[in-house]
């Protein structure tokens, strides 16, 4: 099967955004925010071709990739991988909750 075209909804984005500038502000460098970003391209090529490699969760078409101290949330279509949220895993799991009943 070709390997599907990635997508990230607009919470997903920000969230990833937010957690760049977060780690940027923190450090007052760069280098980290340059290593996450080579990080989630990694893995986002990765969950492209091969979707279903990685756990699936109690959300119907839902799964999720750990990435250390993140998670990437996604759902695989016949063509492309939606990332519909990229979680902090140490903020609280009420809110991601949340964000992933709206999804």
């Amino acid at each position: 099967m070709a390997q599907r075209n990635v997508i990230w909804t607009k919470t997903a984005d920000v969230q990833f955004v937010g957690v760049l500038h977060y780690w940027l502000d923190k450090n007052k460098s760069n280098v980290y925010p340059k290593k996450l970003i080579r990080l989630v391209t990694e893995r986002t090529k990765q969950i492209a071709k091969t979707p279903y490699m990685y756990i699936s969760t109690d959300f119907k078409d839902l799964r999720v990739a750990s990435l250390g101290n993140f998670s990437i949330f996604y759902k695989v279509t016949e063509k492309s991988i939606i990332i519909t949220a990229f979680w902090d895993n140490r903020q609280d799991p009420q809110t991601l909750l949340n964000i992933l009943k709206r999804s």
